[in-house]
């Protein structure tokens, strides 16, 4: 007999993402998916009923920061009985620069060749010109290299496109509140000894202004809670 579909949840960290959080809510697979979450990051603008509207689950975190938005979600999935949690989880960014269509290549490595982490690569793909910002690329570049020297696990990319079984993703206990989410992931899997992967993901401009690169002070923030995270992490 066929093996079971896995079960699939979906995290969608929102902040003021009202123009286009409908837009990748529609994009997703839906059949593949049991529950669409949206955490609303103390947005001021409609966000919330807009993801509501397009099929949604919305939880609120008021704490700003990426990390507590993604933290919020697993709360909501944690509060499932233990039956009916999920096989896997999935994180997508709400300002679709992401290409959330394309998850079915995102899972398959877990659902077919037993990986735990899967990150959809920016580099290995196609990203639009004018997409990410130098300071991005070299901040993947460096945090990237830097997860190989000291643990030898090859990622080419923070990307925030990436599919992960949740009871790995449980054992990792993350607790990151902001840009360091991604890097305590993939930084926790390698000194775990996770089965990781990456498969080539498209990215285009996202919709609105990133609240990251989009500011020099956020990328400065943002590049130095990377590696301050690499750094706690392998001293830890």
């Amino acid at each position: 007999m066929p093996a079971p579909s896995p079960v699939i949840d979906v995290i969608i960290p929102a902040f003021n993402e009202e123009a286009s959080i409908a837009l990748v809510i529609d994009d997703l697979p839906r059949n593949l998916i049991r529950e669409i979450i949206v955490c609303n990051n103390n947005s001021t603008d409609r966000t919330a009923p807009v993801a509501a509207a397009a099929g949604a689950t919305v939880v609120t975190e008021k704490r700003a920061g990426y990390g507590s938005a993604c933290l919020r979600g697993l709360d909501h999935i944690a509060k499932r009985p233990a039956e009916d949690l999920p096989d896997i989880v999935v994180f997508v960014d709400g300002d679709r620069s992401d290409y959330p269509g394309k998850m079915p290549e995102l899972i398959a490595p877990i659902v077919e060749s037993g990986y735990d982490l899967v990150i959809g690569s920016r580099a290995l793909g196609k990203a639009e010109k004018g997409s990410m910002t130098f300071p991005q690329v070299f901040g993947n570049w460096l945090a990237t290299n830097l997860i190989r020297l000291f643990y030898g696990y090859e990622f080419t990319d923070l990307g925030p496109f990436r599919a992960i079984r949740y009871p790995a993703l449980v054992a990792l206990e993350m607790e990151d509140p902001d840009f360091g989410w991604t890097v305590e992931m993939q930084v926790k899997a390698a000194k775990a000894g996770l089965r990781c992967t990456e498969v080539p993901v498209g990215y285009r401009r996202r919709i609105g202004i990133s609240k990251i690169s989009g500011t020099i002070r956020g990328t400065v923030l943002a590049g130095h809670k990377i590696l301050w995270t690499i750094f706690k992490l392998i001293r830890s």
